[in-house]
């Protein structure tokens, strides 16, 4: 199997079942238009990872939607107070009247919509369905060319601009076709990093639409990536693209992240020099040092090319280390 093709394979591992996804799209469907016929509601779009295409597998557990409503049908609504958890209310209610799964008017399908701090967490499928399917909607307003949604926790409402990052991502898959394939890789490598907690996929996303270049091969392009982004981990917190919501995960542990990204970086370094020299099968064994075991790579010692040493690299101690 030639490098190419291990990344190819390795690709099918990460990448959702195309059924997985046809079905989380005809659920996002079924949201969109019993939402989106209410008489207060402007719109209805989804965003996320499905919505960016980002998702990873095997299975879809869940997608997001923003519901957009009328203003001039809910005064009151953007201003501090109770109109953050009323909105959470209204949406909640027109979920369990449009689409319960006792008496949904247009299908029957949400066992449990429950508030959150942003949104209505909305279960469809038993918990013991490989934990289930959930819908998270989410109440916004129109507001300076990009949102207000409700945080009910804080009893205010806090500018968002979630189509931003569609955008952007879309515009980098446009310039290389491989960009979102590799993004799905990275938030794949994220559970390998040595992090206290873990790292939100959306920390990986950011990471990859500022660090990732185009142009490259995928070695290449992942190889510069690892180097850039620990650079950028360490110098400061992942920031909203868009600039409107600060840090996206400010419990994230930026020193476990900035070292995992460093060793990495290393490995892939050495596997393109590797493949450069014609090693093949070395490069493989170096890639599945940093994906794991799902990456395909020969077993034993290759017989045709001198063996790399591959620098053991100590568990970080984690107890440690600040968070971000």
């Amino acid at each position: 199997m030639s490098l190419g093709a291990a990344f190819d394979a390795f690709q099918e591992q990460v990448d959702a079942d195309s059924t997985q996804v046809k079905e989380a799209r005809e659920r996002r469907e079924t949201f969109k238009s019993a939402l989106g016929a209410e008489s207060d509601v402007i719109e209805v779009w989804g965003s996320g990872s499905l919505r960016r295409s980002t998702h990873t597998g095997p299975k879809i557990h869940d997608l997001d939607l923003v519901v957009v409503f009328d203003p001039d049908e809910h005064p009151g609504w953007g201003e501090p107070g109770d109109s953050a958890k009323d909105a959470l209310d209204v949406l909640g209610g027109k979920v369990t009247k449009l689409l319960g799964a006792t008496n949904g008017t247009v299908e029957k399908l949400v066992r449990i919509a429950s508030p959150r701090n942003h949104a209505i967490k909305c279960f469809i499928d038993l918990p013991a369905d490989d934990d289930g399917f959930t819908v998270d909607a989410m109440p916004a307003l129109k507001h300076n060319g990009a949102l207000l949604i409700p945080e009910k926790n804080s009893s205010k409402w806090i500018p968002a601009n979630p189509q931003y990052l569609v955008t952007e991502i879309k515009k980098r898959n446009s310039d290389w076709d491989y960009f979102l394939r590799m993004v799905r890789v990275l938030k794949a490598w994220r559970k390998r990093a040595e992090v206290e907690g873990k790292v939100k996929s959306l920390v990986m996303e950011v990471l990859a639409l500022h660090h990732l270049p185009g142009g490259f091969s995928r070695p290449e392009a992942l190889k510069r990536f690892f180097t850039a982004a620990a650079t950028a981990v360490g110098n400061g917190p992942v920031m909203d693209p868009a600039g409107l919501c600060g840090e996206i995960q400010p419990d994230l542990d930026r020193i476990g992240l900035r070292d995992s990204l460093l060793n990495a970086a290393d490995l892939a370094d050495q596997a393109c020099d590797a493949a450069d020299e014609g090693h093949a099968d070395d490069a493989k064994k170096l890639w599945r040092e940093v994906f794991g075991i799902e990456f395909p790579a020969l077993q034993g010692k290759p017989k045709t090319s001198p063996a790399l040493i591959v620098p053991a690299v100590a568990p970080r101690p984690i107890k440690d280390a600040p968070q971000g």
